[in-house]
């Protein structure tokens, strides 16, 4: 019987798996793509082109507080109403102050009477040196109580220090109020303003009363503004600088508190 030599299968498999390798070689995987913020830092001027946000601010805005502590009588705006400069808008009950005030300048008069009575007196030498000198303390003492009392009086009725609207009414009408409490949350919307954030490699471009125009998220329509001011430092950080501009017209549908985009093209490098 002839004996037939087998090769053994492993061998085989082995030499198949090192045919097809050599016939399809594996490719070897592709290198990961960049990471964007290795990007942005070889190209620096894609920091140009990033969205440059603001948001329209008041021209002015304060809190009107109470001076004295009095019950409110009445409130003459309401949340989101106009005033005028000068316009009366919280008036108070001030009965207690102003009896006080009376009582300031009978207390006068009547020091004025003892005064001129010791000048008379004094010219016919019937008077003593000091006692008409102790009139006279008595009259300067009464006028500043006349003066302090009025000047409390003059602090029941707050007036609006300018023009514009009542942003919050934080108290209400017969409230008990104490000095120092917030009353009303006013601002100037006479012209709004915008505050945002351009590289400091911008200022080769940038100039007080340039315009640009800044479209707003709320109202969907693009409007015209013009810088008003420049910041006086640049971040050293950040290579950024304030801008301060203004919306450059009157268009009622706009409020502060709106926010939006700059359109405004980065310099030619």
């Amino acid at each position: 019987m002839l004996l037939r030599r087998f090769t053994p299968l492993s061998l085989v498999m082995g030499a198949c798996i090192h045919v097809a390798c050599a016939a399809n070689p594996v490719k070897a995987p592709a290198p990961a793509a960049a990471a964007p913020n290795a990007a942005a830092k070889a190209n620096p001027g894609l920091f140009d082109q990033r969205e440059i946000r603001a948001q329209l601010t008041p021209r002015r805005y304060t809190t009107l507080a109470a001076e004295i502590g009095a019950r409110i009588n009445r409130i003459t705006v309401s949340e989101g109403n106009r005033f005028r400069a000068g316009e009366t808008l919280v008036m108070f009950d001030c009965s207690v102050q102003q009896a006080q005030l009376g009582r300031a300048k009978a207390t006068l008069v009547a020091a004025e009477t003892t005064r001129n009575a010791n000048r008379k007196l004094n010219d016919l030498h019937s008077v003593s040196q000091v006692e008409l000198e102790l009139s006279e303390a008595e009259v300067a003492k009464a006028r500043a109580d006349v003066a302090t009392n009025a000047a409390i009086v003059s602090k029941c009725a707050i007036a609006a220090p300018f023009g514009g609207r009542v942003a919050e009414q934080k108290a209400r009408e017969q409230q008990f109020v104490q000095p120092g409490q917030a009353l009303l949350e006013i601002l100037d919307d006479s012209a709004l303003e915008l505050e945002f954030i351009v590289p400091s490699k911008w200022l080769v471009r940038l100039k007080p009363n340039q315009g640009f125009r800044v479209a707003i998220d709320e109202t969907g329509k693009s409007y015209p503004a013009k810088i008003q001011r420049i910041g006086a430092r640049v971040d050293p950080v950040s290579q950024s600088i304030k801008i301060s501009a203004v919306i450059d017209g009157k268009f009622s549908e706009l409020i502060a508190g709106m926010s939006g985009t700059v359109l405004m093209d980065p310099p030619n490098r």
